[in-house]
């Protein structure tokens, strides 16, 4: 192993600080791109650039100046890393894959076409293809491209709610009744070895539509498990590419199971990973950037993870209430993302809680919250 390797990651958010985080541990030297010039890792990786993850010359020149080249957010140029791989350069994970998953019709043609579970969809090209398609409603439309953290989501129940809708190519996505939603991150070597996590149950926030918190292992019946993970390493191995993948599914009031969507990158779902598993979807996410073998993915107690989210009315410079309080409990461990500026809903952290009663630690997450605030 040599690590003196520039490893480049396209994205400075929270996810990339968590990466660097890791790679501190292996000695590498970290370069990012972001267009925030506050972005989260500016001040820990080795050379941090500002710039556009959707410019082809950006994103390109970028690449030539790395050794190896990663993401923590999937919408970059994908030409600009076609053109870098047909060039030699190592990129995990391949932007054919990327290609696939950056746009959520394709990925949606992709589960249709391999035969992976899905809610039936129709592509629009803007709102007016919508309105044609009215006996399919209620529906969810998404934006093709650009979504993330629940936004370019929303619901449609019939017409009336043309106001809301997005005048854009996107897909209609028919609206499924299910009991709970769960993911499955994936790891996977690009040489044939596959290893995945134990299913996680994720808790919705509906005022801004991400995740409240989760526990892991996911309370459902060992043959959902089974068939989640059997489904979770089909989309992996279809995508033919190194890296690491969360697969959300949708688990139905009939046990049924559908994939929601893909996520190429350490995800949301796996942050709980850093101490309740053996290797966390970070160290994981090394390894394979430094030809290693995959890390075990067995976890050693149960886990909850919560997002810590500024506070309604909030906005400014960040400002934690209760931090104190919080941290003098045992098996609480606090992550914040070196984020200056707070808004409403915005993502500014996040609690794992490491115990092994899982509705002890959903009551502990329920004091949390009303605990620890985020103010300006």
């Amino acid at each position: 192993m040599e690590n003196n390797k520039i490893i480049g990651i396209l994205g400075g958010g929270q996810l990339g600080r968590m990466l660097i985080q890791q790679g501190m541990n292996y000695g590498l030297i970290t370069y990012v791109l972001d267009k925030d010039p506050n972005a989260s890792c500016k001040h820990i990786c080795n050379k941090f650039v500002v710039g556009d993850l959707l410019d082809f010359e950006t994103v390109y020149q970028f690449g030539k100046m790395v050794d190896k080249l990663t993401i923590e957010i999937e919408h970059v140029n994908v030409d600009a890393l076609l053109k870098l791989k047909s060039e030699g350069l190592q990129i995990i994970p391949d932007p054919e894959a990327l290609k696939i998953i950056q746009d959520k019709g394709l990925q949606k043609a992709f589960y249709k076409e391999n035969q992976i579970p899905t809610a039936d969809f129709i592509l629009l090209n803007n709102k007016s293809d919508l309105e044609k398609n009215s006996a399919f409603l209620p529906a969810f439309q998404k934006m093709r491209k650009l979504g993330y953290d629940g936004k370019g989501v929303t619901r449609i129940e019939n017409l009336d709610n043309l106001t809301q809708a997005f005048d854009c190519e996107s897909i209609l996505e028919k609206y499924f009744d299910f009991e709970k939603e769960i993911s499955v991150i994936v790891v996977s070597d690009g040489k044939g070895n596959l290893a995945c996590y134990d299913p996680v149950e994720l808790v919705f926030d509906p005022k801004y539509n991400l995740v409240d918190y989760l526990v892991s292992p996911a309370n459902i019946k060992p043959s959902i498990e089974n068939e989640a993970i059997a489904i979770a390493k089909k989309v992996v191995e279809k995508l033919n590419s190194p890296g690491i993948f969360a697969v959300e599914l949708f688990l139905g009031k009939n046990n049924e199971l559908l994939v929601n969507e893909t996520a190429p990158r350490a995800h949301n779902s796996g942050h709980q990973t850093i101490e309740g598993n053996y290797s966390s979807q970070y160290d994981q996410q090394i390894r394979l950037l430094l030809g290693l073998p995959i890390g075990s993915v067995q976890a050693h107690s149960h886990s909850l993870m919560m997002n810590l989210i500024g506070e309604p009315k909030y906005s400014g410079k960040a400002k934690y209430e209760g931090i104190e309080t919080v941290m003098a409990t045992e098996g609480i461990y606090v992550h914040l993302y070196g984020k200056l500026e707070t808004r409403p809903g915005r993502k500014m952290g996040h609690i794992t809680i490491i115990g092994d009663d899982t509705e002890n630690m959903i009551e502990q997450s329920k004091k949390i919250k009303q605990i620890l605030k985020i103010k300006a």
